[in-house]
């Protein structure tokens, strides 16, 4: 017998009135149900919308990557004496990205709780990049090892809330049919955050204050373009528990085994962002120590190394993504993406030149490139619960930070192998684990 669409399984169909007044049997038609809009019918985000969350992307991540990449390495060297900078830019990364990395999953948690007239989205966003910006200047200012880690752990609390926020607005206002597209383009805005960086670490290498500050101002704006164009509304009330310390603790927490999915989503992030955390924190002291290039030059062959890789991560970005929407698959391009960095991870380790170097980065820069496009929508895909859209994406970021922490923990162990400044093994570990974090994602199940 044919069940109508609101009947629970097990009981028969209410009758119709006519068949009650006929005395019948209970009709078994079934209720007319509305069609169910298929996912390519679903309304299409703006591009003003679009462009507003790449910009914003681009504005957090030049104040934050612009300190990671140069300007925290030379601010560290003209403080500590050349023996001891290795060990001082290790401690200082590490705790800004430990804190980073917890406080990333506990903003968004916030941030999915918010009830605040202003919408759940935009007190974090502008208020985290305000925060950051006075964390920014705390560095630029500091004249010891603690005061530089004291400024660069309020520096990346503020931008990470800022973050948690902004990574929720794809799930949150993005289609799935339009999400690999436009990850790639907002992935390749993180690439041009990355030039923006170098060159503005070159144009202000006079002023220390200024090569802080400047990256900040522009993130601040930037985020506030989106705060105006989103459309935010705040968390519906009584929706969510009371903050309080189990919920804390949950703000860490995905359960990997009624969520393996998400699980091997986030082994595999945290793998290839390891590999990825190699090049990010010592591609400045690579150049100085293996190529023999002095405070003066690092930051051109900076820029020039950051030129040649953003303009393979847009290849890679804008190709991945295409590809992907339209075949619906994400874990090939992944997998793909993942021994690509991993191949350059192994170029770098055996540079003897900054052509080789250069190269390196170009084969880098392109599997970045496909798998930033591709991994946010696998992201996207695995999420346990939309409403708590910006705490799961926080703890996913985890596997994004907590490797810019460890790296610096565990690289001196390599870089010692042989009698020091062996950058050989450290970027051979870096390629092994990007190996590793390909094979993790391909136990994925729910997404092809």
């Amino acid at each position: 017998m044919a069940l109508s669409h609101d009947a629970p399984l097990g009981e028969s169909p209410a009758p119709t009135p006519e068949s009650a007044r006929a005395g019948g049997p209970p009709s078994t038609a079934v209720t007319p149900v509305a069609p169910v809009t298929p996912a390519d019918a679903s309304p299409k985000a703006s591009p003003k919308l679009i462009l507003a969350l790449a910009f914003a992307q681009f504005g957090a991540y030049l104040a934050v990557l612009t300190p990671v990449m140069v300007t925290l390495a030379l601010r560290v060297s003209q403080i500590v004496p050349e023996a001891d900078r290795g060990t001082a830019l290790g401690q200082v990364l590490s705790v800004g990205a430990l804190l980073a990395m917890l406080g990333n999953p506990v903003f968004g948690a916030l941030s999915d709780r918010t009830t605040s007239r202003f919408g759940r989205r935009r007190p974090w966003l502008v208020g985290g990049m305000a925060a950051g910006l006075v964390g920014l200047l705390g560095v630029a200012l500091g004249g010891s090892v603690p005061v530089l880690m004291a400024g660069w752990a309020v520096a990346q609390l503020g931008i990470n809330a800022t973050l948690a926020a902004l990574t929720s607005c794809v799930p949150d206002l993005i289609p799935p049919q339009q999400q690999a597209r436009v990850s790639g383009f907002i992935g390749i805005t993180t690439s041009l955050a990355m030039i923006g960086g170098s060159v503005l670490a070159q144009v202000f290498s006079g002023s220390m204050a200024l090569a802080f500050l400047v990256p900040g101002v522009i993130g601040l704006a930037a985020v506030g373009c989106l705060a105006v164009v989103i459309k935010d509304l705040p968390a519906r009330a009584g929706a969510f528990e009371p903050y309080g310390v189990r919920e804390f603790l949950r703000s860490f927490w995905v359960n990997p085994r009624r969520h393996p999915d998400f699980a091997w989503n986030f082994a595999g992030r945290f793998l290839v962002f390891t590999g990825a955390s190699c090049v990010t924190s010592y591609q400045v002291y690579f150049l100085m120590d293996r190529l023999g290039y002095d405070d003066t030059a690092v930051t051109g062959k900076v820029l020039v190394g950051t030129l040649a890789m953003v303009v393979s991560i847009a290849a890679g970005s804008l190709l991945g993504g295409q590809l992907s929407d339209r075949s619906g698959r994400r874990k090939p391009y992944v997998l793909g993406s993942s021994l690509v960095m991993a191949v350059s991870l192994a170029m770098i380790a055996t540079a003897q030149s900054f052509g080789m170097y250069v190269a390196a980065l170009v084969v880098f820069g392109f599997g970045e490139g496909l798998y930033l496009s591709v991994d946010m929508a696998l992201a996207a895909a695995v999420l346990p619960n939309p409403e708590e859209s910006a705490k799961d994406m926080g703890v996913l970021n985890i596997g994004n930070a907590l490797p810019q922490s460890l790296v610096p923990i565990v690289a001196p162990a390599f870089l010692a192998i042989g009698g020091g400044g062996n950058y050989g093994a450290l970027f051979l570990f870096g390629a092994v684990a990007a190996v590793l974090g390909a094979l993790a994602v391909q136990f994925i199940r729910s997404v092809k």
